[in-house]
């Protein structure tokens, strides 16, 4: 048997629940990863707590999309794995768990040098990082606003949009600026005056921005600061977006992701592996939990701890 982290009602991070589950035994074009490391995602607690709508409870509800760990067993016509590979993964039901069943194509191999820990921490923040800055088209001659630029979401939109030679303004708390400085963005301060301080940060304009926060403050100043609303989007305000005339990726937006959106964010697991092992993508990793004080866990992220929060099997 393996174990997992399940709820049965929505509610507080006390309905979060260790089950046993039977192991699972791959199929053709699928991978049983023994985990190592589970990301804890915003998302998490969200749909935990039903925050998010996830439509009714009918059996014990399994959490966590994110991992690392190493392959335990390969089904048939799965070339370029074998067990024993150190791996990380994304798009899993269930991560939360000693090992999770996968298709082959949401595991990735896991460079040297790059812990279980750090490609755990992957998968949600990166994809939606990417796939955001890939549909606004961020790059050279663009000046990038970030709202929450020191979260995990933040911190990789920083750093693909400088890496593709944007130019980056970035909201955080005083106590955090330093974070956000040294991924190569300008940091200002949110609260009163946060328009001005944005338009002294990039006297040449603002081009695009991105609301990570979702605070009226965050929204308001991004239309503000950027003429053309189909280049600024907000992650977690979706279903306010059309209110706003701006765009929505997910966040709870009633438009679901296209096709070329989705591929976008299984496209950046692997290309930020590589910029990890090339030592051109930095992760800022925050506590890591015992499997069973999942609990513990999202109390920590909602509480909103600095660094990516993962769970230890």
């Amino acid at each position: 048997m393996s174990v997992a982290i399940a709820y049965t009602e929505f509610g507080g991070p006390e309905v979060l629940r260790r089950i046993d589950i039977p192991t699972p035994d791959p199929g053709p074009g699928e991978i049983v990863v023994r985990v190592e490391a589970a990301g804890v995602n915003p998302i998490d607690a969200k749909l935990r707590s039903g925050r998010r709508p996830s439509g009714e409870i009918t059996e014990p509800r399994r959490v966590g999309n994110d991992g690392a760990g190493v392959v335990a067993a390969v089904g048939a016509d799965v070339d370029g794995l074998r067990v024993g590979d150190p791996v990380v993964f994304s798009g899993a039901v269930g991560a939360y768990a000693t090992e999770v069943l996968l298709p082959a194509g949401r595991v990735h191999p896991r460079p040297p040098g790059v812990t279980a820990a750090g490609g755990a921490a992957l998968g949600i923040p990166v994809g939606t990082a990417y796939q955001t800055l890939r549909s606004l088209s961020v790059g050279a001659g663009d000046t990038l606003l970030v709202h929450a630029g020191s979260g995990s979401v933040g911190q990789a939109l920083i750093q693909y949009a400088v890496l593709w030679g944007a130019t980056v303004v970035a909201t955080s708390s005083e106590r955090r600026s330093g974070r956000v400085r040294a991924l190569g963005a300008t940091p200002i301060a949110y609260g009163d005056g946060l328009l001005d301080r944005v338009r002294a940060a990039a006297p040449h304009g603002v081009t695009v921005a991105i609301d990570a926060a979702g605070t009226d403050e965050a929204l308001q100043t991004s239309v503000d600061v950027v003429a053309d609303r189909a280049r600024v989007a907000t992650l977690v305000r979706g279903k306010d977006a059309a209110g706003w005339g701006i765009r929505a990726f997910s966040g709870g937006a009633p438009v679901p992701l296209t096709a070329q959106q989705l591929a976008w964010r299984d496209e950046a697991v692997p290309v930020t592996l590589a910029l990890m092992a090339a030592g051109r993508f930095s992760l800022e990793l925050g506590p890591t939990f015992p499997l069973a004080d999942a609990a513990e866990a999202h109390r920590a992220v909602e509480a909103g701890v600095d660094g990516k929060v993962t769970l230890v099997p």
